[in-house]
């Protein structure tokens, strides 16, 4: 949803099924829509007509279905990673938006993957994709939710003649599985005790985890990383949104970085 997302979902490696235009945008989309190896449908319509076939007022009137690609594992992420390779994980984290905002933190500073625990909403989601920017185009995105309906369960989907998904490693399991590997797991806690962020150490391979705004990090999530780093905050203040937060992160790594 948005011209500037649409055009980068045109310019992406993602398959394109259609997209919905007001008259006046089609010129300008016309030589992405023709660069495309595959058909896409395009629509025309009335700025009046989008707004009644959508439900809301579209500021911008474009909009455009892609397909999500096939799944990326994570040994294919750290294969093609260079070091230092910065992961970015997230527990619980439900709103859509903030996800969005905290992708986009991701590719700005050049994050090399998200992953996204069972417990996090997708980061497809319309909303999530819009507050993106699109840039969910380039990030490569690892979930680690179940490929189910959300009431059947694996009785049901064998009744049925269907293959139960392939069981998944929790977001704790694979962030004890990436310190195995070499890669430290840093929590982003605003409670942690003592180490603010200018303390820890980014300079190496390594993971940064956050949570939902209202319940944080889970217990179990916490107690898979290695420590655990508060942003330093007067005490009349809980914590930062989580998109503010990663943004402050992120910052600090590139920053660790290039001083190295």
């Amino acid at each position: 949803e948005g011209e500037k997302v649409v055009r980068r979902l045109l310019e992406s490696r993602f398959t394109v099924v259609s997209v919905v235009f007001s008259e006046q945008h089609l010129e300008e989309f016309r030589p992405l829509l023709e660069a495309r190896p595959e058909q896409i449908t395009v629509y025309l319509a009335e700025r009046r007509f989008l707004v009644t076939l959508t439900g809301f007022s579209l500021f911008q009137g474009v909009l455009a279905i892609g397909i999500i690609p096939p799944p990326i594992s994570l040994e294919e992420i750290l294969a093609r990673s260079p070091s230092p390779k910065l992961l970015v994980a997230i527990d619980s984290l439900s709103n859509a938006e903030n996800l969005g905002a905290l992708m986009r933190n991701c590719a700005a500073f050049g994050a090399h993957a998200l992953i996204v625990g069972e417990t996090s909403s997708s980061p497809f989601l319309r909303r999530a994709v819009r507050n993106s920017m699109g840039t969910i185009f380039q990030l490569p995105v690892v979930e680690l939710k179940q490929k189910r309906g959300p009431h059947e369960s694996e009785n049901e989907l064998r009744s049925r003649g269907i293959p139960p998904p392939e069981t998944k490693p929790t977001l704790a399991e694979t962030l004890r599985d990436l310190r195995a590997r070499g890669i430290r797991c840093i929590a982003a806690h605003p409670h942690a005790d003592g180490k603010t962020l200018s303390q820890a150490d980014f300079t190496g391979d390594c993971c940064i985890v956050f949570g939902s705004e209202g319940d944080g990090i889970s217990k179990a999530v916490l107690e898979s990383c290695d420590e655990a780093v508060a942003i330093p905050m007067p005490p009349t203040v809980d914590s930062l949104n989580v998109g503010a937060a990663a943004a402050v992160f992120l910052y600090e790594v590139q920053r660790q970085r290039k001083k190295t």
